[in-house]
C-alpha cells in the first residue's frame, strides 16, 4: 500500500474521456513522476487529488483517508501541498511575509502554529519562517519584494510556503516550466536537498525529461487518460510503448 492510492478513477467532460480506469500507487518517501503527452490526463488527475475535481467513479485515498468530497483547504490540512505550474505567491509582500502567511492555521476556532496558541507570538512565527528560508537557501532574500524576483526564486519561495506547513505529500505541477536551464538545475538540486532532509513524498507532473530522470524513482506514463506503463526510470527509457506514445527515440 502506498501513501497515495488511486483506484479505478474515471472522469469525463461531456463526450471526452479525460481519465479512464486510472490506478496509481505512490509509495511513502519516494519521488513518483507522472508523464504523458498534452491531453493525456495529467492535470485532470492532479486536480482530482487536491479536491478541485471529483471523479465520476473510483477512489482516491491518502494516508488511509478518502480525499473525495473534501474541499481543497481540507485536503491541505490532511497533509497534501501543491506547487502550481505558475508560482502562487503574494507578489506585493516580502519573501519572509509570504512564508509567514501559511504558518497560521485556524483549527478549532483558534489560530495555532505547531503548538503556538496565538497569532500574537510573532517571534515564533518569524523564527519558523526564517528557518524555512534557510532550508531553501533564501534567507539572504528575506526582505526582498517577492514580485521582483526571478521565476526560479519565485518557485523556490512557493516551495518554502508549502514546506513550512510540513506536508506528507508534495504535488508538483511542472515545477520547472518556463525556467532557463540554470534555474531548472537549481530546482532539481533543491528538490533533492528537500528529499534528503525531510520525510516527504513527492508526485511530479513534468514534461522535461531531464527533470524526471534526475528525480523520479518510479514513473507512470499516461496516454489518452489511461496508464500505459509504471516502471523505474531505467526501464521507462527503453520501453517501446513509451517511445511510441510520448518520448520518441531522439528524446530518450
Amino acid at each position: 500500500m502506498g501513501i497515495l492510492e488511486v483506484k479505478g478513477v474515471h472522469k469525463r467532460f461531456g463526450g471526452l474521456q479525460a481519465l479512464g480506469n486510472v490506478n496509481l500507487s505512490v509509495k511513502e518517501n519516494t519521488v513518483h513522476a507522472i508523464i504523458g503527452p498534452n491531453g493525456a490526463g495529467k492535470s485532470t488527475l492532479l486536480n482530482c487529488l487536491v479536491g478541485k475535481l471529483i471523479p465520476d467513479s473510483g477512489s482516491v485515498m491518502f494516508d488511509g483517508q478518502s480525499v473525495l468530497g473534501r474541499k481543497p483547504h481540507e485536503i491541505n490540512q490532511m497533509g497534501i501541498s501543491r506547487v502550481f505550474q505558475t508560482p502562487e505567491i503574494f507578489t506585493d509582500l516580502t519573501v519572509i511575509e509570504n512564508v509567514m502567511i501559511p504558518c497560521f492555521a485556524k483549527r478549532d476556532g483558534a489560530f495555532r502554529l505547531h503548538g503556538i496558541e496565538s497569532v500574537q507570538d510573532e517571534k515564533g512565527i518569524i523564527e519558523q519562517a526564517e528557518q524555512m528560508l534557510a532550508d531553501v537557501n533564501m534567507l539572504d532574500k528575506r526582505n526582498m519584494h517577492a514580485g521582483s524576483m526571478s521565476r526560479g526564486d519565485k518557485r523556490r519561495l512557493e516551495m518554502a510556503m508549502c514546506l513550512v506547513q510540513e506536508p506528507k505529500l508534495l504535488l508538483l505541477d511542472e515545477p520547472t516550466a518556463g525556467m532557463a536551464r540554470a534555474d531548472t538545475n537549481n530546482t532539481i538540486d533543491l528538490l533533492k536537498e528537500i528529499k534528503e532532509k525531510r520525510d516527504i513524498t513527492m508526485a511530479i507532473i513534468e514534461h522535461d525529461m531531464h527533470v524526471v530522470f534526475s528525480l523520479a524513482e518510479r514513473i507512470t506514463v499516461l496516454a489518452q487518460g489511461t496508464p500505459l506503463v509504471e516502471e523505474t526510470p531505467e526501464n521507462i527509457k527503453g520501453h517501446p510503448k513509451v517511445r511510441e506514445a510520448y518520448l520518441g527515440e531522439a528524446q530518450v
